[in-house]
């Protein structure tokens, strides 16, 4: 399996600060299956500056310690970029970071209670750049769970979504959780990835999250989100149902 957001490269970000904790990190994820990660360290989240050069380096750090202690488990580069209104502009510089550096796909994370105006525009101009972006764990984001539909707008004219393992597992919460399902359910998302940080209260939940998507949509659909980490890291294109509108029940009162 491969894991497409991880924060496992060590003292780059909320991550790990030592490598042996990373070497911990792979241990486990190779435990629950998981063959390939990419590292997205936080980059320009107003806590953390991570720029490509840095992460590639880490990367081939944490590869050659991994080989050495003989655990089976690949390092791809990435990086998890907090959106902003100069990205485009970093893009051309050569700033930003790809996932696996060659492919077309960025993940972009929206602050955790709102979704800048900006948003719709600024996603569309990076498909205008080759590069399609893909909105990290919507899922939690305050504004997003209150008005879902908003998600619904920026898949339409494009993006792609990834939700958190932990997010379908109810370790956030009963409302995370629904809006979860009620993403998946209305093709509104296209990845499922860990966002480990750690392995005690951050930690993958592969197997339990799978086991809950199996329950409720069965095999079919656990394949499809396995196939789409495999084409991103090939540089394919993910193609999936046509995103619809979620329903939301309205309150009724006596006035």
């Amino acid at each position: 399996m491969i894991d497409i957001h991880c924060h496992i490269l060590p003292g780059m970000d909320d991550g790990p600060k030592h490598i042996e904790e990373s070497v911990e990190m792979a241990e486990n994820a190779v435990s629950q299956g998981i063959n390939t990660i990419i590292a997205t360290p936080h980059h320009l989240n107003g806590s953390y500056d991570n720029y490509k050069p840095d992460i590639i380096t880490a990367v081939a750090q944490l590869n050659d310690r991994l080989q050495a202690d003989n655990i089976p488990l690949t390092i791809l580069p990435g990086q998890e970029t907090r959106i902003n209104g100069e990205f485009v502009t970093d893009l051309e510089n050569n700033q930003l970071l790809p996932l696996n550096e060659t492919s077309s796909y960025l993940l972009v994370e929206l602050p955790a209670n709102h979704v800048p105006r900006y948003t719709k525009q600024l996603l569309f101009d990076l498909q205008l750049q080759n590069i399609k972006p893909i909105i990290v764990h919507p899922e939690r984001n305050k504004e997003i769970i209150e008005n879902p539909n908003i998600l619904y707008d920026l898949v339409s004219n494009g993006s792609l979504t990834q939700v958190t393992a932990a997010s379908l597992t109810g370790k956030f919460g009963k409302k995370i959780k629904k809006t979860t399902l009620q993403l998946i359910e209305a093709n509104l998302t296209h990845f499922i990835a860990s966002d480990a940080h750690n392995v005690s209260n951050r930690g993958f939940l592969f197997e339990e999250a799978h086991t809950i998507l199996e329950d409720e949509y069965g095999s079919t659909m656990v394949y499809w989100f396995m196939e789409n980490a495999q084409y991103l890291i090939n540089g394919e294109m993910i193609i999936g149902e046509a995103p619809q509108k979620i329903k939301t029940k309205k309150v009724l009162g006596i006035f």
